[in-house]
């Protein structure tokens, strides 16, 4: 399955796994760098599936006669 046929839930679900691994500090260098790398491809990933909700969000909102655009709320 390629990056772009995840849903935003599998990409964030192998995002946490990434996290949990480097979190260890029980990862080889190499290996620590190659999580890194994916880990920043989901991350991409999972925001550029937000951007789309968003847009679809305000369209639906729009077409509701509501003028004002719709942000999600990121964590902090």
């Amino acid at each position: 399955m390629s990056d772009n046929e995840l849903s935003f839930e599998e990409a964030m679900a192998q995002l946490e796994k990434i996290v949990e691994k480097l979190e260890t500090g029980d990862v080889p260098l190499e290996k620590a760098i190659d999580y890194y790398q994916d880990g920043m491809k989901l991350s991409k990933l999972c925001n550029v599936k937000l951007i789309h909700v968003e847009e679809k969000m305000t369209k639906i909102m729009n077409e509701q006669g509501e003028l004002e655009p719709f942000h999600i709320q990121e964590e902090e």
